[in-house]
């Protein structure tokens, strides 16, 4: 496949679309003392069920993008990116990129008894899924899997599994005689423990989970495994894009309001260069950054590109634009953007957590080299 950007006429949102930006946006401004990511970040704090409930029974917002068939709202990638997009800009702590990867990866199995019994309770909120594809060090879909598959039964261990501790199932990748596979077992199965991880990001929960002869159901035809998650992890990659701009543009307002008000030597510090200069450097980024993440969400929906270079370059692009919005953040709120009660370390966090979650920065620049770089000719 050409690399070459195809030429179309500019993307405009919808009105529905509009819309759906717009009730997420009020719900997540409406709840938001009672789900804060404060609240998450306490000891013993765990899911909210009842707000994962609303977002997917009462608005429908969880599986967007899964067809009408299995409990979904038959939307393309667009949708729930504009959602990821308002939830990372709250910091909701529930599970949204997580269930996009969950139900992706039951989608590309081609499972359609699995899609049955699965995808319509994770749609409407009243199941929770993750995916187990890390090895026993955290390795995001390694070759060969440290959990392994045997007469329906799983043993191993799988490191830094995102939203694993709240998960009522688990899709997990496995090695078999046929090569690494999927299965799916209730969470709370005997052989299965989660151990929660206390990681940097204390609003995406993160467990080490292991298995010691539980039962598990196969998903899809043996040895299809890891295809099935690339191809899922390609759209789960382009809405946790979504949610990183979403946090990075969320940054950038409250600390532009906050340069326009605090007072120094007599003068806002908005007024002073430096800091006009930081601003606008972030503002660039959050524009660039929507730009290359709805080409990767419409890329995904209507092709054109190579769906998996438009995802890797989303995540590099807002990635970096969340890294440097979080750290003008804490610079320009000065000593109080420093502290624990500031929600600025929180965004902090976020930024660099996600810069070593699903594979890491590291991997998604090589796959650009290779998907890109390396297929060009030398010239002469």
């Amino acid at each position: 496949m050409s690399h070459d950007f195809v030429r179309r006429a500019p993307f405009v949102l919808g009105e529905e679309q509009r819309a759906l930006r717009r009730m997420i946006r009020d719900y997540a401004d409406r709840e938001g003392d009672a789900w804060g990511p404060r609240t998450a970040i306490e000891p013993g704090a765990g899911l909210d069920r009842d707000q994962w409930r609303r977002l997917g029974g009462e608005l429908g917002a969880v599986g967007l993008d899964v067809p009408e068939k299995w409990g979904g709202g038959g939307t393309g990638l667009v949708e729930p990116a504009l959602v990821a997009e308002e939830l990372g800009g709250a910091l909701v702590p529930l599970p949204y990129v997580a269930s996009v990867l969950a139900a992706w990866t039951l989608l590309a199995s081609g499972d359609e008894i699995a899609m049955a019994e699965h995808l319509p309770a994770l749609c409407a909120g009243t199941a929770v899924y993750a995916v187990a594809c890390t090895d026993a060090r955290g390795r995001w879909t390694p070759a060969r899997p440290s959990v392994r598959a045997e007469r329906g039964t799983l043993t191993g261990t799988a490191a830094h599994v995102v939203g694993a501790q709240d998960a009522d199932h688990l899709i997990v990748l496995a090695e078999t005689r046929d090569g690494p596979s999927l299965l799916i077992a209730d969470a709370d199965a005997p052989g299965i423990t989660r151990a929660p991880i206390t990681s940097l990001d204390l609003t995406r929960p993160q467990a080490t989970v292991s298995f010691d002869g539980a039962s598990a159901r196969p998903v899809g035809a043996p040895g299809r495994g890891a295809a099935a998650l690339s191809a899922a992890a390609d759209r789960a990659i382009v809405v946790l894009a979504a949610e990183a701009l979403g946090a990075a543009e969320r940054l950038l307002t409250e600390t532009v309001a906050y340069a326009g008000t605090r007072i120094q030597f007599g003068r806002a510090i908005g007024s002073y260069q430096a800091v006009k200069h930081q601003c606008a450097d972030v503002l660039v980024g959050v524009e660039q950054s929507r730009s290359v993440v709805y080409h990767a969400a419409w890329t995904a929906d209507l092709g054109g590109d190579d769906p998996a270079l438009t995802a890797s370059l989303a995540r590099l692009t807002t990635a970096k634009t969340l890294t440097d919005a979080a750290s003008a953040a804490v610079q320009i709120h000065g000593g109080i953007g420093f502290t624990w009660e500031h929600f600025a370390h929180l965004y902090f966090k976020r930024a660099h957590s996600d810069a070593v979650l699903w594979g890491g920065l590291a991997q998604h620049r090589e796959r650009v080299a290779e998907l890109l770089l390396d297929t060009l000719e030398p010239t002469t």
